[in-house]
Order: C-alpha cells, then sequence, then structure tokens
C-alpha cells in the first residue's frame, strides 16, 4: 500500500509540481500542501488524471492557527474508488484572501465551502450563493474561529407576543448559590434517604 501510496505521490508531484509546496504519506493516507491560487487546477488534476481519478469529494473542512499570518487551513478530503485511495489536500489563507471555489468541479462543495465560510469566515471567490448554512443570516461571528466567545455575542428568544425572534446581549450572571447539604461523599452528617433501611436490615 505504501509502495503505491509512494508512486501515486511522485506522479502528481511530477505533473503538478509548480502547485505543490510538499507531499508525504501519514497513517497510510496520502497528504498534499498546495499554493491557494492552485486550487482548482489541482483539484481538477485529481478527478480527471487517469492515474489518479478521485472522482468522489468527501468533505472540505477549516482549520484555525490564529497565531499564523495565514491562519485557516483548508482540507480537501478526496476518495479514488478505482484506485481505493484517499488523500488529503492542504491550503492556507487568511482573513482576506478568498480561495477558488470548487463547486464547478464537484457540485457537492457548494455546501462543504458555506459551511467552511460560516464556521470560519473563509471566503471562496466564484461561489454561486456564499451565505451562511448552519447559522442564522443576522449572526454576528464565526463560531469554531478560536478567538470566538463560548457565550457567542447574543441569545437567541422567541417573543410569543410579538410572533418573532428577538436577539438579546448574552448576560451570564449567576448569583452565589448557598446549599444546605453536605455531599454525601464529604461524609454527610446526617441519614440519608433510604440508608435507614440498610441498618434496619443488617442489625
Amino acid at each position: 500500500m505504501s509502495e503505491r501510496l509512494q508512486e501515486l505521490g511522485e506522479h502528481i508531484a511530477g505533473a503538478m509540481d509548480e502547485a505543490i509546496k510538499d507531499w508525504s504519506i501519514d497513517n497510510g493516507e496520502l497528504n498534499i500542501s498546495i499554493n491557494k491560487d492552485r486550487v482548482e487546477e489541482f483539484i481538477r488534476y485529481l478527478r480527471d488524471d487517469r492515474a489518479c481519478r478521485f472522482t468522489t469529494l468527501i468533505d472540505i473542512c477549516g482549520v484555525d492557527y490564529p497565531s499564523r499570518s495565514e491562519r485557516f487551513e483548508l482540507v480537501y478530503h478526496l476518495l479514488s474508488m478505482h484506485l481505493n485511495h484517499r488523500i488529503r489536500v492542504k491550503t492556507t489563507t487568511d482573513e482576506e484572501t478568498p480561495v477558488a471555489s470548487i463547486h464547478a468541479i464537484f457540485p457537492v462543495a457548494d455546501w462543504f465551502e458555506r459551511e467552511a465560510f460560516d464556521m470560519y469566515g473563509i471566503a471562496f471567490s466564484g461561489h454561486p450563493d456564499l451565505r451562511r448554512i448552519l447559522t442564522d443570516y443576522g449572526f454576528n461571528g464565526h463560531p469554531l474561529r478560536k478567538d470566538f466567545p463560548l457565550s457567542g455575542y447574543v441569545e437567541v428568544r422567541w417573543d410569543d407576543e410579538e410572533k418573532r425572534v428577538d436577539y438579546e446581549p448574552v448576560e451570564l450572571v449567576q448569583e452565589y448559590r448557598d446549599f444546605d447539604f453536605l455531599s454525601p461523599w464529604e461524609g454527610a452528617k446526617y441519614v440519608l434517604p433510604g440508608d435507614e433501611k440498610a441498618k434496619g436490615e443488617g442489625a
């Protein structure tokens, strides 16, 4: 298997050398990092080349590395059922630079790219309908960014009188609560419900 992947990696690297930054074989899968301005050309090559035939796009996902100048990593997972191989293609971008959409090559990429846009704010040039898909259209921010607050910015409430959704600033004020009982693991000084039966049976 590793020999076949090695041959495949060398074949792809030989044909698309200018697009590739580096490549490796990890955990039985071929991983290739490419320049973001060559994404469309590279994905099309993987689909159409007779030695590759990666005709199934499994997923497109994002990863956020806030400390990097190009904080976002886009990861494309493809499958060649002809070769019974998987390939992982990676590229990087920043908050301002869009990556070419591949929806014309794989129509299923439409929703994958919308999800990456919604969750991370990654833009795709040439996408026919780049809008949010998982959050509400008025949502503020991108939830899977590392700097997005866990509480979010607003909370959504349904106003039954107005028959509409209201957005309110998040308020997580929690008053101090004074519990008037001890944890049984800390040694309660009183008889817990049911314990009186056990003591009666053992006596």
